[in-house]
């Protein structure tokens, strides 16, 4: 009887494992059939819009590229070609983005190596030459006999170290420009504490002029050390001064001695006097003259 239970219960569990591994079967080809069919329809869509790019009706191609991306992930092609049409449109940054994508969908290295190729050329329109430096490389490693590939590589390369090369360059210059403006910096801070120098020699020479200043004023001094007053020495100048205007008396011009005093005759006058008088005096003595003649006397008066 034990028996007999031990083999139902084997059987029932062999079934019950036959059962779940058809199911899984079944979930599985079902899973397959609608990937298939949705890789399909993909297909599909990206054809549609291929051929609205061909026809340049890029807004209605963009759309049908995104419903194929979106119905199958195994469909690297839509992915691929949107990315294109973002790179002739110079989305850089979108071409970027559908290209990788279409790189992690490929199953074919063809697919890869072209997915890489032009993430390679992405990189060079933006001139990240190092990033392009590996994704050629990866491209290459997909497939090593693509001689454009190749090219894009040496040339990338070659870039990247003008790049460098001009990098270290604007780096030194800028090393340079920052040293100079050190140095300028520090020759006019030199230059400020030379002009301070300088001021601080003109407030001593100052100092030094008000000192002299001062000992000459204690020259003016009494000999009790006090200070004459001013109006001691402004009327000492003054007296100076009318001195030397005033001359003396026998030192008196020409002019001035000719000019007549008050109650006195002036020489002219004086001359013109002793003309008349001699004058005078010649008429008398002829009239004397004539007298003695007739004998008769008269008397000598003078006009003055």
């Amino acid at each position: 009887m034990s028996m007999m239970s031990n083999k139902i219960r084997l059987m029932f569990g062999l079934l019950l494992c036959f059962g779940i591994a058809q199911a899984q079967n079944d979930t599985t080809e079902k899973a397959l059939k609608e990937a298939e069919k949705a890789l399909q329809a993909s297909t599909n869509l990206t054809y549609e819009a291929n051929e609205e790019l061909t026809a340049n009706d890029f807004i209605n191609s963009e759309a049908n590229y995104r419903k194929a991306i979106s119905k199958s992930s195994q469909n690297a092609a839509a992915p691929f070609n949107l990315g294109t049409a973002y790179y002739n449109r110079e989305s850089f940054g979108e071409a970027f983005g559908r290209f990788k994508e279409a790189s992690e969908a490929a199953d074919d290295k063809t697919e890869k190596h072209k997915a890489f190729h032009n993430m390679g050329n992405v990189f060079m329109q933006q001139k990240d030459y190092k990033q392009a430096v590996e994704a050629y490389k990866q491209a290459l490693r997909k497939n090593p006999n693509d001689d454009e590939t190749r090219y894009n590589l040496a040339l990338a390369k070659k870039m990247l170290e003008q790049q460098q090369d001009e990098q270290k360059n604007d780096q030194n210059q800028d090393n340079k420009d920052n040293q100079d403006q050190k140095d300028q910096e520090k020759d006019e801070n030199k230059d400020q504490d030379n002009e301070g120098g300088d001021k601080d020699k003109q407030d001593e020479g100052k100092e030094n002029d008000e000192e002299n200043k001062d000992e000459g004023d204690q020259g003016d001094k009494g000999d009790n050390g006090e200070e004459k007053p001013e109006e001691n020495k402004e009327g000492d100048g003054d007296k100076k001064k009318e001195q030397e205007k005033k001359p003396n008396e026998g030192d008196q011009p020409q002019d001035q001695k000719q000019q007549p005093r008050p109650n006195q005759l002036s020489q002219q006058q004086i001359q013109n006097l002793l003309e008349a008088m001699q004058n005078e005096e010649k008429k008398v003595q002829e009239k004397m003259e004539a007298r003695k003649v007739r004998g008769a006397k008269v008397k000598n008066e003078k006009d003055w």
